[in-house]
């Protein structure tokens, strides 16, 4: 019952991500429908057997106000892959500042990327190309869509068409 499942609004935008055992809920009390399943795995109860769900569907809309990505430690590493933008490594990972805060950096998802401690300490409080240490890219803020694509960590094909509709 921790499998994953996309949620689809009525109109078959993504919306969010919840576990098996919810959206089987949602499904059997019939506020959504099951539009992609997991092919040879299912749900059992005492006397029924039923489909597990991949990706279900909302019966009605649900307005849901505009939803970016919170700025937090553990999302920056998501978006940068778990590994430090300088050397690659994924040991003793902090965040640090592209513009360093001495020099009026802010603390934002375009000045922010992970770097391990020695690559931290090494940069200190020079911008990267002043101590030869340049960004593999530019630091960006992903989208909700985008962050549920790449850096959710689930890994489900069938969820693909969905995500494309919603660039």
């Amino acid at each position: 019952m921790t499998r994953k499942v996309l949620i689809l609004n009525a109109d078959y935008r993504a919306i969010s991500i919840c576990n098996a055992y919810k959206a089987f809920l949602l499904v059997y009390l019939g506020k959504a429908e099951v539009i992609r399943k997991v092919h040879d795995v299912f749900l059992h109860s005492v006397n029924r057997t039923f489909d597990m769900p991949s990706v279900i569907r909302l019966q009605h809309y649900v307005k849901i106000p505009y939803r970016g990505v919170i700025l937090t430690r553990q999302n920056i590493f998501k978006r940068d892959g778990n590994r430090c933008v300088y050397c690659n490594s994924n040991e003793d990972l902090t965040l640090d500042h592209v513009i360093p805060k001495s020099r009026g950096g802010k603390t934002t998802w375009n000045n922010l990327v992970s770097a391990c401690k020695s690559c931290n300490s090494k940069k200190g409080d020079y911008l990267p190309d002043e101590v030869d240490m340049p960004l593999p890219y530019q630091p960006y803020k992903p989208s909700f869509i985008v962050f549920l694509k790449h850096f959710s960590g689930v890994k489900d094909d069938s969820w693909q068409p969905y995500l494309e509709i919603n660039r």
